[in-house]
């Protein structure tokens, strides 16, 4: 799909769409406990319909309500789970690596697929402890094989690789017999995430804390309680509407919670230093931030975005893509290996952009495109997170047109 921009102001008010983040979490809890829950206010992006279609795999009973915008499940105790079930994590990097531990509850086989640029994302961290325990971690392509059962005790666990690893732990750890600890190695980034997984996992019943700085302690025999909640604001794909209020236009966001966990609430204080003059800014703690920080400070001021590196193993190149697009748009950037600069001066593009089948990517150049005018090819890849992007931005004064290839 092409999307065509015409230079205009957005202005109106907006809800925020809900957190994709805690809907994993939330469905997941739900899924393992007893009993019936309901996660509402959970859109049906690709990522969460992945996530939903795998416990259905495992035997819980989880159904989209598209009228309600609801989640009704039933859980499973994946310990009695029959092994064979194939699990397709789509393009989900969250879904992924939340389910690998899921799978080694039982002792049985499991094989998990998804996309190629998916399992080109590292998985080394559980494939360590797979090693150490004896369990099998076989990949072939896009296509994992994991048997055998998890053990409690103690984990060792690289903080800088990707927070997911920790979260999938938390999720199966609880469900052992025995207690377990996981030792973080500094430096840990991404922790809001960790603390979000966290907070689901109290919300069903169960728990989990930091000790110190770097050690989680996990209650083993523990039991998911069925709940029914509602899925908060998300403030990483609210960033991408509230940048309009940098450039130029005028939305109100609403339905974000001030006391929410989410590290990608810091937009707003990144938003003010784009805005001031050029910036340095650290993402390690929110790199889903960057491809819109860096559109901003295309149209702005400029800026130094740091802790980038793991902008490689996302979707896409993150760092890399965004760079690529902003060249066709007059602007210079300079990438190294955890830094990216970002020269202002961007002007509209002479050539048509490209989404490189990362929704980020293309909600970030949608931001910038909003100003300039322009085309971006590929931007059905929001679907991933927000089907229907392009259908608000129309609500608060876009001008845009979609041209859809049959």
């Amino acid at each position: 799909m092409t999307v065509t921009f015409q230079p205009s102001v957005a202005q109106g008010e907006i809800a925020a769409p809900p957190s994709k983040s805690m809907a994993h979490r939330l469905l997941i809890c739900a899924g393992l406990a007893e009993g019936e829950s309901v996660i509402s206010n959970a859109d049906p992006s690709e990522d969460i319909l992945a996530t939903v279609d795998c416990l259905n795999k495992l035997g819980a009973y989880a159904r989209y309500c598209e009228k309600e915008r609801a989640v009704t499940e039933r859980g499973t105790d994946l310990r009695n789970v029959f092994e064979g079930a194939v699990l397709n994590c789509r393009e989900c990097g969250s879904t992924l690596r939340f389910f690998i531990p899921l799978c080694l509850l039982n002792g049985g086989a499991y094989v998990l697929t998804g996309s190629e640029r998916l399992f080109n994302r590292p998985l080394s961290v559980y494939e360590t402890i797979c090693r150490a325990q004896g369990l099998r971690f076989e990949q072939n392509g896009n296509r994992l094989t994991v048997s055998g059962k998890l053990k409690s005790g103690e984990y060792e666990v690289a903080g800088n690789v990707s927070s997911q690893f920790i979260s999938g732990l938390l999720f199966a750890l609880p469900l052992l017999d025995g207690d377990s600890k996981i030792k973080i190695i500094p430096p840990i980034e991404s922790k809001p995430y960790i603390l979000m997984t966290m907070q689901a996992l109290e919300v069903f019943g169960v728990k989990a804390d930091f000790e110190d700085e770097t050690t989680v302690t996990v209650k083993g025999n523990s039991r998911y309680t069925a709940k029914n909640v509602t899925v908060e604001g998300d403030f990483s794909n609210a960033a991408f509407f509230d940048a309009f209020n940098v450039i130029g236009g005028t939305v109100s966001v609403s339905g974000l919670s001030e006391n929410s966990l989410q590290g990608d609430k810091i937009y707003r204080r990144y938003f003010r230093l784009l805005k001031s003059g050029f910036s340095e800014i650290d993402v390690s703690d929110c790199p889903d931030l960057a491809p819109v920080l860096m559109a901003i400070a295309a149209v702005l001021n400029g800026a130094k975005l740091t802790g980038t590196k793991r902008l490689k193993i996302k979707e896409s190149d993150r760092g890399a893509a965004m760079a690529e697009e902003l060249s066709k748009c007059g602007v210079s950037t300079v990438l190294k290996e955890n830094e990216i600069t970002v020269y202002p001066g961007a002007e509209a593009p002479k050539e048509m952009l490209y989404g490189h089948n990362d929704h980020r990517i293309v909600m970030a150049l949608s931001v910038l495109l909003s100003k300039l005018g322009g085309k971006v090819e590929g931007a059905e890849a929001v679907k991933k997170s927000f089907p229907d992007f392009f259908d608000r931005l129309r609500t608060v004064g876009i001008q845009l047109s979609k041209d859809v290839l049959l």
